[in-house]
């Protein structure tokens, strides 16, 4: 998701999406602990996105 798309979203809609990045983050690392990850740059866009929504929701409270 796009930095301008996260700072449209109120503090709330923040929270969900970082807990849908966390299970999703959750549910690659799994993958790649397995071998079946095909896409390991997921991960990292995965990361990036859990940062800028962190940061947004530490600024948004």
């Amino acid at each position: 998701m796009n930095i301008k798309n996260l700072r449209d979203k109120s503090a709330a809609e923040l929270s969900d999406h970082l807990l849908d990045l966390r299970k999703e983050q959750f549910a690659l690392r799994m993958q790649k602990a397995t071998g079946q990850l095909a896409q390991s740059h997921q991960i990292k866009r995965v990361r990036r996105e859990i940062a800028q929504a962190t940061m947004l929701l530490a600024d948004k409270k």
